[in-house]
């Protein structure tokens, strides 16, 4: 904008020096050559300028991507308003460096916090396990089912949290799936079991690049709202296209109009409403972690005859460790 105001005082300058060479009747060619010597030492300047601002901006935009780490590359000031813009950049990415290192510490501290709990929290309910296996009661086994629940709750606490942590133990290597199907039906077998639900599976004979651990957590919460929302008839797993995990049921299923936000966090839908049991997270943590994982996870429901959940194993390449 500077440069645009002395061309247009140097256009002035020329235009009030002719006027006043006319009026006087003086020579004006030799306003006219003036300016055309004038002109050209402007040019040059101009372009000697125009190099130094190009360079400039390069430094700018260089010290762009690294503002975070330090301001070396920040050009030199020449004159001190560019001191001075300096200086607030500086005390900005300061301030701005100082919070992160606030957060960061209280994440640390929560983090620390809550994986205490977590561990503490197992002693009592392992406790309460051992106490009410001691006899074989049907209202035992309903306790030992809500048990349970506050198993998995306080699980998806801890998932919840580490899906953010820099420092998550992803583990990506072949494994074996019916290995991973099978750790999560022994955990819900007495359910099967008390509620005289079917269970449609074969052994699927598949490998998966995959994180046993954060797969068996999404598998456990898809079958865990399976056995929560089916009263009666069955869950089957299976494989499609050699590739897609299917665990479907026949229970209560998902509206339609539902269907495209259930992994939204915190959406219950009419169904989770209605149930009042619904929390909205786990299948979010199902979608951020198939996310993690390079896997898709899709559910399809005619909001009658039960639901089906499909996790897609293969739709991106993952190295394995």
């Amino acid at each position: 904008m500077s440069k645009n105001k002395s061309i247009l005082f140097y256009i002035l300058f020329t235009v009030v020096f002719s006027v006043v060479f006319f009026l006087y009747q003086l020579p004006v060619a030799a306003v006219g050559y003036a300016a055309a010597v004038c002109g050209f030492l402007g040019l040059v300047i101009l372009a000697a300028d125009y190099r130094k601002f190009c360079r400039k901006r390069h430094q700018l935009q260089l010290a762009l991507h690294e503002i975070t780490v330090s301001q070396e590359r920040l050009p030199e000031a020449e004159y001190p308003l560019d001191a001075d813009y300096q200086n607030v950049i500086k005390e900005l990415v300061g301030n701005r460096q100082e919070i992160i290192n606030e957060k960061n510490e209280a994440f640390a501290e929560m983090m620390e916090y809550y994986t205490l709990w977590v561990h503490q929290i197992k002693t009592p309910i392992a406790a309460l396990r051992l106490q009410l296996q001691e006899q074989d009661l049907d209202r035992n086994r309903q306790m030992l089912e809500e048990l349970q629940r506050i198993e998995q709750y306080v699980e998806m606490v801890l998932t919840y949290l580490r899906l953010d942590s820099d420092s998550t133990d992803y583990v990506i290597r072949q494994y074996d799936l019916d290995d991973i199907i099978r750790q999560a039906l022994r955990r819900f077998a007495p359910q099967f079991i008390r509620r005289k639900l079917q269970l449609v599976y074969e052994p699927l004979c598949c490998q998966v690049i995959t994180d046993e651990k954060w797969l068996l957590f999404v598998v456990e919460q898809v079958i865990s709202n399976a056995l929560k929302y089916t009263k009666k008839g069955s869950i089957s797993i299976t494989m499609e296209d050699h590739d897609t995990l299917c665990i479907r049921d026949t229970g209560i299923g998902i509206r339609p109009d539902d269907l495209p936000r259930i992994f939204e966090k915190g959406f219950t839908g009419c169904n989770g409403r209605s149930d009042k049991k619904a929390s909205g997270i786990g299948l979010y943590l199902c979608r951020r972690i198939c996310d993690r994982l390079g896997h898709g996870i899709t559910a399809e429901s005619d909001g009658v005859h039960g639901t089906t959940v499909k996790i897609n194993l293969s739709r991106k390449k993952l190295e394995v460790e």
